[in-house]
């Protein structure tokens, strides 16, 4: 039994394909449902604005998943003969639990692709364009700039308001590699958003901060230092929302304290998630939904198993680093 949402209403348990959904829980209090203890989030402060969905790591095109140059813990995962291909079976299904949360806003955070291909990006559109029309926003990731992408290159910078917010997407993916880069002039726009107090900003962008402690390439340092003094300089900027490490994560940092550095797990393999930012005049809550239809479990518990099975370890990460509220300035 795994417990991957709690709101300060809500929880969301799984237990293999079974899925276990809990409504009208007393904000801030200790909850037991099947064995599992949790405290659910704190309630909100003023009203409900807005609500913004993302995904990341679709991969459309992908063939096999639990494969990594240099480390050989088990063999890679395919879908079978007869199957659909499972990054469009994680997608659609995805779009499907989206489109019934009614969101303002659907940005996409990178790897719509697996090559960067016409035909991949065709066909990721034909699962997101149709239910989201022009609440669609999207970035690029390393794959959809690989060597062998023949896209457009997407902006570097675009400024979306919701009610309540702004949310500043930045393109971070440098054609060719799997790294990541903020330029100067990205930086610059970022500290000129940041200097209007009046309404939090949320950056999202494919690439996490730096790590020295993981073995996957985010932003280089020099940039994620710059990065981070930006943010440090300007409390509008109230959170940086990553995909491309494929695991859930939070990091904070001393020198902008409460502000999350976060990462959000990949769409098309265990977990199979996707993530939803509920926007309140008070601040903003995180909540990380596992993609629940049966299909896509089906799937997601079959790649639990990758790397030796010590794939979860990596990827889940604590309900901490999924689900948690977002401080906005006064």
């Amino acid at each position: 039994m795994e417990l991957t949402t709690v709101t300060d209403t809500e929880a969301v348990l799984h237990d293999g394909p079974r899925v276990v959904r809990v409504e009208g829980l007393k904000p801030g209090r200790e909850h037991t449902v099947e064995g599992v203890t949790f405290r659910t989030l704190a309630p909100p402060a003023g009203a409900r604005l807005a609500t913004v969905a993302t995904v990341s790591d679709v991969h459309i095109g992908e063939t096999e998943c639990g494969r990594f140059d240099g480390v050989d813990l088990g063999p890679p995962l395919r879908s079978e003969p007869g199957e659909p291909p499972y990054p469009e079976t994680m997608a659609r299904a995805a779009a499907g639990e989206i489109e019934a949360a009614a969101p303002d806003v659907v940005v996409v955070k990178g790897d719509l692709t697996a090559r960067g291909t016409a035909a991949e990006l065709a066909a990721f559109f034909d699962i997101f364009a149709g239910p989201f029309g022009d609440r669609l926003h999207w970035t690029s990731g390393n794959h959809d700039v690989s060597p062998h992408s023949g896209l457009a290159p997407r902006p570097a910078t675009e400024l979306v308001t919701v009610a309540g917010a702004r949310l500043a997407v930045l393109g971070t993916a440098v054609p060719g590699q799997t790294g990541g880069h903020v330029t100067d002039e990205q930086l610059a726009w970022l500290d000129d958003l940041g200097a209007d107090r009046a309404t939090p900003v949320l950056v999202f962008g494919h690439h996490p901060l730096f790590d020295h402690a993981s073995f996957t390439a985010g932003i280089d340092a020099d940039s994620s230092d710059r990065l981070v003094e930006v943010f440090a300089c300007r409390p509008a900027l109230v959170g940086y929302f990553a995909g491309h490490t494929h695991r859930n994560l939070v990091r904070r940092l001393p020198a902008t304290g409460d502000v999350p550095w976060a990462e959000i797990g990949s769409t098309k393999d265990y977990p199979g998630v996707w993530a939803e930012y509920r926007i309140y005049e008070g601040g903003v809550m995180q909540v990380v939904h596992r993609i629940s239809s049966p299909d896509a479990l089906a799937w997601t518990d079959r790649t639990r198993s990758m790397f030796g099975g010590l794939y979860p370890s990596y990827s889940f990460g604590s309900l901490a680093d999924r689900c948690f509220w977002v401080n906005t300035p006064h």
